[in-house]
């Protein structure tokens, strides 16, 4: 019998043990998409209790939570005592065995505390006070001595168009500050064009670009200011989170017209709806091409689908699901339509439906050329950020396209605490290839696999996104 994550944890060969213990546990983290707060970077945030780390805005935690029936209160309420928060979740743990949640939250205690304790209501209080304790002592548990523990190299927040930047102007000018915070662009306000606060959002958009906002054709001017602007700072990577790729072509004529409709107060089709994100984001994409940015999309998010609960807490707070829109053929006409001037930039495809997966990964083989990679089938997304769902995607990877090009794992969370998530990712991705190895799939050539698991956990995403 093993026992509960060891040091072989997930390791299930001696070749998987060597790869992950010899090559892959030291390298460095380029973790290119998150969405940690600049400002809490900036300050060097320290935090006061566990629940603050832990809890203050994890929606997969909340989400466990309430499906073991704890009251919204003591998961998302801004009055119940840090402790009772806590032991909601100690009581919640003892019921997620089979959760990556499970794993995670032991790995956290693991790594960041030295606590090697399976967490439960009966050792809670003490686990409670000794993380506190540490929080409050330890220097390495401060935002800067987490990532200088954890070896990051960089991390990618995510931004919107219309932000100043001023925290990470701030963390550029700590020249000794142990990684690089990048900021990533992320223009889906701009394209929602379906949303009450669109117009407002674009009032703001011309004020942050010093133009007046008449068309369509203004806003994406602006957006290009603002990508300049982002690129000048650092920026090597934007996001944008999309049902299915945007495929109804119209003339920029009639676009405007739509956008005129849109300032009029009229309600638009849904036809009309695709139009204009296809216009926006078709010359957003020749940008990133011009300007060697790639073009991140997340596929298949349906959000908010709990309203009363929306309209009490709002966005991203754990009401949102897998959804099962076709996307094969409006993404194949989105991208054969920018491959008929070569201006297919980057891109890495992400779908939170694994159905969507071939599909990916088949299509985006169309528009390889002379980027080694340049077209990626992301890292298992949000609720396929599993065991299964990881190995899943780098086998399906690995049939159709190539799996050592991959540019590897990204934690796409709000939390400091998520760093031993590439751990947990480097483990599975060593047992892949050394069960591989022991069962003859691939050579048992170590110098050669080592240098492939090295280069999926961080020098494919340094080289993919510096060049």
């Amino acid at each position: 019998m093993k026992k509960f994550m060891d040091e072989q944890f997930l390791l299930q060969t001696k070749t998987a043990q060597a790869l992950y213990h010899d090559y892959a546990k030291d390298e460095m983290i380029f973790d290119y998409h998150c969405h940690l707060n600049p400002q809490e970077i900036a300050e060097n945030k320290r935090f006061t209790t566990i629940t603050d780390a832990w809890l203050g805005g994890d929606h997969y935690k909340w989400r466990a939570m309430r499906a073991n029936g704890i009251p919204e209160e003591l998961v998302t309420g801004k009055d119940a005592d840090p402790f009772d928060k806590f032991m909601a979740w100690a009581s919640t743990m003892e019921n997620a065995l089979g959760n990556p949640l499970y794993h995670w939250t032991h790995l956290e205690l693991q790594r960041y505390f030295g606590i090697h304790e399976v967490l439960n209501t009966k050792n809670a209080k003490a686990i409670y006070e000794e993380a506190n304790r540490q929080f409050k002592e330890n220097e390495e548990l401060s935002v800067r001595g987490i990532m200088q523990k954890f070896k990051v190299y960089a991390v990618g927040t995510t931004d919107d168009p219309a932000d100043d930047l001023a925290y990470h102007k701030v963390i550029a000018s700590q020249t000794d500050f142990p990684a690089k915070v990048i900021p990533s662009y992320r223009p889906d306000k701009a394209l929602n064009i379906e949303k009450e606060t669109f117009l407002s959002y674009i009032e703001s958009l011309g004020k942050a670009a010093g133009l007046h906002i008449q068309n369509a054709e203004d806003v994406v001017q602006a957006l290009i200011k603002r990508l300049d602007f982002f690129v000048s700072m650092g920026c090597k990577a934007s996001d944008h989170a999309l049902i299915t790729a945007p495929s109804v072509f119209k003339s920029e004529s009639e676009v405007n017209a739509i956008f005129s409709k849109k300032l009029a107060g009229a309600t638009l089709s849904h036809e009309e709806v695709e139009a204009y994100k296809t216009y926006v984001m078709t010359h957003l994409a020749r940008a990133y091409a011009k300007r060697d940015i790639a073009m991140q999309l997340h596929f298949a998010s349906i959000r908010d689908n709990n309203g009363l609960m929306f309209n009490k807490l709002g966005p991203d707070t754990g009401f949102d699901a897998s959804h099962d829109k076709e996307l094969a053929q409006s993404l194949s006409a989105f991208l054969n339509n920018l491959s008929q001037t070569h201006e297919v930039p980057k891109t890495i495809f992400y779908s939170l439906n694994p159905k969507d997966y071939y599909t990916l990964a088949t299509l985006m083989g169309c528009y390889q050329d002379g980027i080694p990679g340049k077209m990626q089938l992301g890292s298992a997304w949000w609720f396929a950020d599993h065991k299964d769902g990881m190995e899943e995607q780098m086998k399906i990877l690995g049939n159709v396209g190539l799996l050592p090009r991959f540019i590897g794992m990204l934690t796409d969370s709000r939390s400091f605490l998520s760093y031993s998530r590439h751990e947990y990712f480097r483990r599975i991705l060593c047992n892949i290839f050394g069960t591989w190895a022991e069962e003859g799939e691939v050579p048992y050539d170590m110098d050669m696999l080592g240098k492939v698991v090295q280069n999926i956990s961080f020098g494919n995403a340094k080289a993919y996104f510096e060049g």
